[in-house]
């Protein structure tokens, strides 16, 4: 079965990603691809795509990965019924009662100067 998936390029903290059509249970470094069908930079968001040539591997059967299903999906191409979209995750906080912006405000209790008690060791000093 083939498979459309992402190959990492770039340098060390600079990835640059190739669309290739490759057999699913190789890695994705093997080097042994089918085809390249596109380019992806991800700090660019810059997409170079054959839509042609991604397309008939859809048509035949090739099963695109999630990332590359949302790249298409930017492109427009069209993706046949079978191909399963990743679902929406939602940023849900575990124990959200128990952070801070969840927990009831503290009441500021502001005391007057006069109300301030002075020691006899700091009367000394100001007496100097």
């Amino acid at each position: 079965m083939l498979a459309i998936r992402l190959q990492r390029l770039g340098r060390k903290g600079y990835p640059i990603y190739r669309l290739v059509v490759q057999e699913a249970n190789r890695h994705p470094l093997s080097g042994k691809i089918v085809a390249q069908v596109g380019s992806y930079n991800p700090h660019t968001k810059e997409t170079v795509l054959d839509k042609e040539n991604a397309q008939k591997y859809l048509d035949n059967g090739a099963q695109p990965s999630t990332r590359v299903v949302k790249i298409f999906k930017e492109q427009g191409i069209k993706l046949p019924k079978w191909v399963k979209e990743a679902p929406q995750l939602s940023a849900k906080a575990k124990n959200a009662e128990k952070l801070r912006k969840n927990q009831p405000k503290e009441e500021v209790v502001e005391v007057a100067e006069s109300e301030v008690v002075e020691t006899p060791a700091e009367e000394a000093s100001a007496a100097k």
